[in-house]
């Protein structure tokens, strides 16, 4: 996953063609280390590729940490996204308050945790939304499951798998 250079948009459409024939996708995911919404009209631009090869039958999915709105200001990217094809965001929150939040995922943004429930607002008008959380020891995820009842959301939990890290 580590690559020396952001691949370009023509890049990443150049590699899923060599590979879509071989392939009988139902779902495609952005995802991986790093934030997809960094990129958006990267993003924005595949997705659209994606939907125009594949049609309505390829679900779009996009995991995302919710930043989107501070990394991207002025622009409402739920929108965006939605009248590019994705169906689905996925956000990983894995806290069920703010001090929770900052300790665990250490943002670099300001304002990250009320962005993110903005964004959790947002994006559940637009589109099929669930947040998400890794089980640690730090997180009672019973109490994420009340708080994703409180807004709304269903909540898919992750298991925790230790990275890899390269030396």
């Amino acid at each position: 996953m580590k690559l020396p250079e952001e691949p370009s948009i023509d890049r990443v459409i150049t590699d899923l063609e060599a590979v879509s024939n071989t392939k009988n996708w139902t779902e495609m995911v952005f995802c991986g280390f790093g934030e997809p919404t960094e990129r958006l009209d990267c993003l924005l631009e595949i997705t659209r590729w994606l939907r125009q090869r594949y049609g309505k039958s390829l679900y779009i999915r996009v995991n995302t940490n919710g930043q989107g709105q501070l990394l991207n200001p002025g622009r409402q990217i739920t929108k965006e996204l939605k009248a590019a094809g994705v169906n689905k965001l996925s956000i990983s929150i894995n806290a069920y308050n703010e001090s929770l939040y900052n300790k665990i995922c250490q943002p670099k943004l300001k304002n990250a945790y009320k962005t993110v429930l903005e964004f959790i607002e947002l994006a559940k008008q637009e589109l099929a939304t669930e947040i998400t959380a890794v089980i640690i020891p730090e997180v009672d995820i019973q109490k994420v499951e009340k708080f994703a009842q409180e807004k709304g959301v269903n909540l898919r939990k992750r298991p925790f798998n230790q990275p890899y890290i390269q030396s």
